[in-house]
């Protein structure tokens, strides 16, 4: 992922890209200043703070330590896990629990930051809801890990999920789950506004008789399907289905 590697050093009088880049991850460590693509004295005075915090060299200038501690959540949060006997599902978990300690969010406005361009391969803005993209993701890393084919196409469509679902015979309306404890854990749950649309998802954690354990990426603490991070939710079963992994 571009975001990821830093081309040249930036300092006060740069501009561009990157440098709205080092202006996000700086907002994302609480440092908040205005996302323009300009390295002027606020984002000068900023980078200090930061560089002091972080017992770096307190020069103003971005170059490849003071850029890796900026990543550091995101790199923690694609940090392989061993596979330990771990099911699927149990992998699911564990890679979203991961990201999760790291706190993803929005930056810069709605559905835009790193966190957002990682999940949805580089697209953001309001056009890209990424509820979808962040279960997507956390399938795709855990597959990867134990090196085994995905179980389902997967996509930034909610839709498109259950339709792959559907054709690998893993999908289940939440009225056909008698025992409620089967919507296993690290399997996806789908929020059904019609019975052939589906507006947001997320991954069970933990299933009870009235209601099961998520994490959800673009929600909050409304539990809303356009919110800004990714949350620990409790939800109920009604107008839910389920793909299970």
């Amino acid at each position: 992922m571009k975001d990821l590697v830093l081309d040249k050093n930036y300092k006060k009088g740069s501009k561009g890209k990157k440098v709205e880049l080092i202006q996000e991850w700086l907002c994302l460590h609480n440092l908040h200043i205005v996302i323009d693509g300009d390295f002027g004295p606020a984002t000068d005075y900023t980078v200090i703070s930061f560089q002091k915090r972080k017992r770096l060299k307190a020069d103003g200038i971005v170059g490849k330590k003071t850029f890796a501690k900026l990543i550091l959540p995101m790199i923690d949060a694609l940090e392989p896990i061993p596979k330990d006997e771990k099911s699927l599902g149990q992998m699911v978990i564990a890679y979203a629990k991961q990201h999760l300690k790291q706190h993803p969010r929005e930056i810069g406005g709605q559905n835009r930051g790193p966190w957002v361009r990682l999940y949805m391969k580089g697209n953001e803005g309001s056009a890209w809801p990424w509820c979808a993209g962040f279960v997507s993701y956390i399938l795709k890393q855990t597959c990867q890990s134990l090196n085994i084919p995905l179980p389902i196409k997967t996509s930034f469509s909610c839709d498109f999920l259950a339709a792959s679902a559907k054709k690998k015979g893993i999908f289940v309306k939440g009225s056909k789950i008698a025992d409620k404890r089967k919507s296993t854990p690290g399997s996806f749950f789908l929020s059904r506004r019609t019975s052939t649309d589906w507006v947001h998802t997320g991954i069970v954690i933990r299933s009870e008789d009235e209601v099961f354990h998520t994490m959800e990426g673009n929600t909050n603490d409304e539990g809303s399907r356009e919110g800004y991070e990714v949350c620990r939710r409790i939800r109920g079963y009604k107008k839910k289905d389920f793909i299970l992994i």
